[in-house]
């Protein structure tokens, strides 16, 4: 795993700092849109689908708890509609990009590399998601590597302070944290 130095951003391939730049906006505006879905019952994530030329194709929150739904993640809920937009399941040929508020579950990451989508970028790491939430985001070993592998960049922990004040203020508010009981 590589990591620019200036900022906390982890990577799977050599540090583009143009690619820093472009997630930066998208998350950081991500992060701010995600008060108006946690105010509607919404969880406090938010995925949104690109394709390589800015333009976005799809944008969703996690609706685990509103709509009753287990595998509601925002990351499932974008890939869905963008493949619907799409009218396919294989998005691979549209060279897309998934922005997320935080670092995807073991569910969200099978969702992605099943649906073609070419990279990831994310702010909040699941370790620090649980730790301020309790969600359990997953046994995920080296999943950095084996997205390499199968030519899925990932760019990590973008705007990472942002998205944690996010998730304490969805704590702090009450809001459920959803996960089975064990």
């Amino acid at each position: 795993m590589k990591t620019n130095n200036k900022t906390s951003v982890i990577a799977n391939e050599k540090i583009d700092n143009s690619k820093i730049k472009k997630a930066t906006e998208i998350i950081l505006g991500l992060q701010q849109e995600l008060k108006k879905y946690t105010s509607k019952g919404h969880g406090p994530f938010l995925a949104a689908v690109y394709d390589s030329k800015g333009n976005l194709i799809a944008k969703a929150a996690n609706s685990v708890v509103n709509k009753s739904c287990s595998h509601n993640h925002a990351e499932m809920n974008a890939i869905k509609l963008a493949e619907k937009k799409l009218g396919t399941y294989d998005l691979s040929p549209y060279n897309l990009s998934i922005y997320v508020t935080s670092e995807p579950c073991m569910m969200c990451l099978g969702a992605i590399m099943w649906s073609g989508i070419k990279a990831i970028y994310y702010g909040v790491p699941s370790e620090r998601v649980t730790k301020i939430t309790g969600f359990d985001e997953g046994f995920k070993p080296e999943w950095y590597k084996e997205f390499k592998k199968r030519g899925i960049t990932v760019y990590g922990q973008i705007e990472q302070d942002v998205g944690e004040k996010v998730l304490k203020d969805y704590v702090t508010q009450g809001n459920t944290i959803y996960k089975p009981k064990r």
